[in-house]
């Protein structure tokens, strides 16, 4: 069986993580099932210029992101991991408080209650005291903070480099055996 990973998109800045970790999930035949928040695909085209069917196509399973009762939702939905892309802080709270009144909290929720690897890429700067507390929440649950803050170990020359480097890092996060990113070798 394919591995399983859920994928939230928010409103934060950074739409193309997302849209790369959907398309390298793809590739490397994991199962994706995807829950786009209003402001996170009004994000994608803002940023990327793709509307909901486009961001939508590139997943195995997409859901509304108001249908609580899908089965992602569940605990008995056997996925392997849940990555949020980019994370809000609204999201990142929620997500910190356990308030589940949307189907992207309420999997980040059932994700964490199953002592599944959750993996958020936060994007704000600078975090104010609520944002570092909600982040701290959230790795005291079992979650893992990864703002896409880029490393330049490897001598990235454009964009593309940095944002693939990245998402590497993050597949290698949510267990994904054949993620590639670039190892620190010494000097």
């Amino acid at each position: 069986m394919p591995q399983r990973i859920v994928v939230g998109v928010t409103g934060a800045s950074g739409a193309v993580y997302a849209v790369r970790l959907l398309e390298r999930l793809k590739a490397l035949g994991c199962e994706t099932h995807l829950v786009a928040s209003p402001a996170g695909v009004l994000n994608v085209h803002h940023e990327l210029g793709l509307d909901r069917r486009e961001l939508e196509a590139l997943a195995h399973t997409a859901y509304n992101p108001a249908d609580v009762g899908a089965a992602i939702a569940s605990g008995s939905f056997a996925s392997s991991a849940m990555v949020i892309a980019p994370c809000s802080m609204k999201t990142l709270a929620a997500v910190a408080h356990g308030f589940s009144d949307s189907l992207l909290a309420r999997a980040a929720d059932v994700t964490l209650k199953e002592r599944r690897r959750l993996v958020l890429m936060v994007r704000e700067t600078p975090f104010n005291l609520a944002h570092l507390r909600n982040m701290t929440a959230v790795t005291e649950m079992g979650g893992v903070i990864f703002p896409p803050l880029p490393a330049f170990y490897h001598r990235p020359t454009t964009i593309d480099e940095l944002v693939n480097e990245t998402v590497e890092r993050v597949l290698s996060l949510l267990g994904v055996a054949a993620a590639t990113p670039t190892p620190w070798t010494g000097l």
